[in-house]
């Protein structure tokens, strides 16, 4: 029986976030460039999206690009540009087809302009789908999310539409680039690296997190419904005690 067969479908999270780590270290270990690692992940890509859909996953987050990564060699960075392109390109009828939605969270003012209007054309015209909804988190961290959130609570503030008083965190996440999206009850990161690496820190405070040793091109459905498979056995308490929750 393989951990497909194993999940009980009245106990599936909402939402997964993923953190697709490793595509360098994977073309390194094949004496290929880090690009080819980048282009060969795609394929992971497709994967977990197709896993995701078939368990009837409500959100799936991907980490794609994230604020720091525009410090990276140039020729590194525009090949990730270009490899983006292609991919909204080739993937945007089987997004309409199978009733997908796409949204975008982080900096895309920072996207080339190229790029930026493409995301926005598809976003538009996925808007209406009702399955799975995935979301890419491009030019992204939290720090400069939750950095922004702060500059303009505080700009409602002056402009006394906000009362200092009534900010809490559910105003705060409303202030946030996920505003419209539920916090994910999955983490999970590929590479057997331990860290968030500045990823949905506000989001993820009572997620649980899932570590692999796969490298992100090794990541396939199997290993999908596998951290889904871990997923329903952790007891998640909220700050409560397992009393409390087997009392419920």
């Amino acid at each position: 029986m393989n951990f497909k067969d194993k999940i009980i479908k009245e106990k599936l999270p909402k939402h997964v976030a993923i953190i697709m780590d490793g595509n360098g270290r994977w073309a390194k270990q094949r004496g290929k460039n880090r690009i080819f690692g980048h282009k060969s992940g795609v394929k992971s890509v497709k994967e977990v999206v197709e896993a995701a859909g078939t368990l009837k996953i409500q959100y799936l987050t991907l980490y794609a690009f994230s604020t720091e990564n525009w410090n990276r060699p140039k020729i590194e960075v525009d090949a990730l540009m270009t490899l983006l392109l292609n991919s909204i390109n080739s993937e945007k009828k089987d997004l309409i087809e199978n009733n997908i939605q796409l949204k975008v969270i982080g900096n895309t003012e920072a996207l080339p302009t190229k790029i930026r209007q493409k995301i926005s054309k598809v976003i538009e015209e996925t808007k209406i789908n009702t399955g799975l909804t995935i979301v890419i988190a491009l030019s992204y961290s939290s720090r400069w999310e939750i950095v922004n959130a702060i500059k303009n609570i505080s700009k409602e503030v002056k402009e006394n539409k906000i009362d200092i008083s009534n900010i809490n965190s559910d105003l705060v996440s409303k202030y946030l680039t996920t505003s419209e999206i539920p916090d994910p009850e999955l983490l999970i990161r590929t590479s057997g690296e331990y860290r968030i690496s500045n990823f949905l820190l506000w989001q993820i405070a009572y997620s649980e997190l899932y570590f692999t040793k796969k490298l992100w091109p090794d990541f396939g459905k199997e290993e999908f419904y596998e951290a889904i498979y871990d997923f329903q056995y952790r007891e998640r308490r909220f700050g409560k005690t397992s009393e409390q929750i087997l009392r419920k």
